[in-house]
């Protein structure tokens, strides 16, 4: 089995990942499934795992959880899926299915869960292994290469908007304007809701302009209108304010990130009001289904440069450079490659 394999952390500007192309296949155990994987996107927590802003559980590790290929292999006891069906796996590999959060459907929260491409080797490799409950199906609409992207920033965007509340024909405040937000704008609009934009970057407003945002303008201009919920996509403690004051009361503020700066001191006039503050933490089971198939409904577009396997240091490096012009996916599979 090919693969590129991670024995040392560091940064990025020196190659930190080894192909490896002698690597026996992985065996599912009981329960578990083997995908040959097609795509993998390149995200940035690959890149915090490789260079050594993660704890890892151990080395060499296979980074990589925004995986599409086909089921190849099945582990005893596996019942949901069958050779040859198209899956996709995120960043959930497994939880323990006991705890009090995943009884509650929460397992997103589960406390012993293990990650894909942390705990268990990932999908920048031609084969790798998931529990069955987090292999899900991939609609026939959506080429491998298109559903990559999809199953870490788009499903938690997805989330985020779940939590904000936000209703059809509401208006909705997205901040920041990455690749989480730019198809959660593009679900909003689907919803008919109007969505304002704030961004630093001119090229991003424009992009969301395009997309269907009613208003764009930067964190620190109120909008025309108070807004009836929030996502904050940047990672910004100081951003928390400027959403706070853009909602309306009983509005709520839903934070996608995984690290953000401190929040500066609340004046609790800005929270009055019966307004909510909530973070969001990964995904469900639900989520990603729900959102494969609304995103091949709608269809979500993304822009995606693609890579070789062997290319993945390339390919992280132009996304710590912030050199990449659209979402990176590597092709496990044969084809070529397209990319700046």
């Amino acid at each position: 089995m090919r693969a590129m394999q991670l024995h040392r952390t560091g940064a990025i500007l020196q190659d930190r990942l080894v192909l490896a192309d002698d690597l026996p296949a992985p065996q599912p155990p009981p329960g578990h499934l083997r995908v040959r994987v097609q795509s993998c996107g390149v995200c940035r927590t690959d890149l915090h795992t490789v260079e050594g802003d993660l704890a890892l559980p151990r080395l060499p590790l296979i980074p990589g959880h925004q995986v599409v290929g086909t089921v190849d292999a099945l582990g005893e006891g596996v019942t949901s899926v069958a050779t040859g069906d198209r899956v996709g796996v995120g960043w959930m590999n497994w939880t323990c299915g006991e705890c009090a959060f995943c009884r509650r459907g929460q397992e997103n929260l589960c406390p012993h869960a293990r990650f894909t491409g942390l705990h268990v080797d990932g999908g920048y490799a031609e084969w790798m292994v998931v529990h069955e409950r987090f292999a899900y199906q991939v609609p026939s609409k959506l080429s491998a290469v298109a559903a990559a992207p999809l199953l870490c920033g788009g499903v938690i965007g997805y989330r985020t908007l779940c939590l904000s509340g936000i209703e059809p024909g509401g208006r909705l405040g997205l901040y920041g304007f990455g690749a989480s937000a730019h198809q959660a704008l593009q679900v909003a609009v689907h919803w008919g809701c109007e969505v304002y934009v704030f961004s630093r970057g001119t090229e991003h407003r424009r992009l969301a302009e395009a997309l269907g945002a009613t208003w764009t303008g930067d964190a620190h201009t109120a909008p025309p209108v108070a807004l009836d919920a929030a996502a904050i996509f940047a990672p910004a403690g100081s951003i928390v304010h400027q959403a706070l004051a853009h909602v309306r009361p009983g509005a709520t503020v839903a934070i996608n990130a995984i690290h953000m700066s401190p929040i500066p001191e609340l004046p609790y006039d800005k929270l009055y009001g019966e307004r909510v503050l909530r973070s969001v933490t990964n995904f469900t089971r639900q989520d990603a289904e729900e959102y494969l198939q609304l995103a091949a409904e709608i269809p979500v577009h993304t822009e995606i440069e693609t890579f070789r396997l062997e290319e993945a240091n390339h390919a992280l490096r132009r996304l710590a450079q912030s050199k990449l012009r659209a979402a990176a996916v590597l092709e496990v599979g044969e084809g070529p490659a397209v990319h700046g």
